[in-house]
């Protein structure tokens, strides 16, 4: 999937004052993007990309749109729909990642998973600044919107039984939602040390995989209205 960047500049602004207040937005479809682009309405200084589907995917859209700007950046958000656990997180409500988990990255053993962490060999977490969250949560919390904090987990195969769905919540304390890229677009942003989250509108309930129930134009209308609620913080 080509790479879409949509670049809304200021001019009256010196190339410092751009610099030092730009975001950019990470999705992985154009329904995505184009969702985030109606909730900007124009807003100045946020860049928004498709970078595909997948955490690898994304981790190269995101390295490669920092690269293109390098010391421009102060935020980034992974933003898009996806599943969310029902006990947690209903259809068409809004997620703020308060940790941004790769769930499925590490090995199989006759005791069960073992995550990359137990392995030894890094982690799998990254801790969204809580700082930006609570700006986040607190603006679309005050529009109305239903919304709240919790694990978002990236996997990359989408969950469809309900033997999965219990053990990711069995696995990962908090769990709130499932996507397919946050950790990606989280590694590339952490790597240079720049701030970032991840925000998921829920278009079908993590467990058995029913196309028939999905939610795709409430989940991608709620991802607009979360974006326009957030303006004010990324201004």
């Amino acid at each position: 999937m080509p790479l879409h960047i949509d670049r809304h500049t200021d001019q009256s602004n010196t190339a410092e004052q751009k610099a030092a207040r730009r975001v950019l937005i990470v999705t992985a479809v154009d329904a995505e993007r184009e969702a985030v682009l109606r909730g900007l309405d124009g807003l100045q200084g946020v860049d928004v990309i498709a970078a595909g589907v997948g955490s690898a995917a994304a981790a190269a859209g995101t390295a490669a749109a920092l690269a293109s700007a390098p010391s421009t950046y102060h935020f980034v958000i992974s933003a898009g729909i996806g599943g969310g656990f029902v006990d947690r997180a209903a259809i068409a409500s809004l997620v703020i990642a308060n940790l941004i988990i790769a769930a499925d990255l590490g090995a199989e053993s006759p005791d069960g998973f073992l995550s990359l962490d137990e392995l030894g060999f890094g982690s799998a977490r990254i801790t969204p600044n809580s700082d930006w969250n609570n700006q986040l949560f607190d603006a679309i919390h005050h529009t109305g919107l239903t919304v709240c904090q919790g694990a978002i987990l990236t996997v990359t195969t989408a969950t469809g039984t309900a033997e999965t769905a219990t053990a990711l919540k069995g696995r990962i304390s908090g769990a709130a939602a499932e996507g397919m890229e946050g950790h990606g677009v989280a590694v590339a942003a952490a790597s240079l040390g720049i701030p970032v989250t991840e925000i998921r509108a829920i278009s079908n309930a993590v467990g058995p995989r029913d196309r028939a129930a999905w939610r795709i134009g409430d989940a991608l209308s709620s991802l607009e209205a979360a974006i326009k609620a957030i303006r004010e913080v990324l201004s």
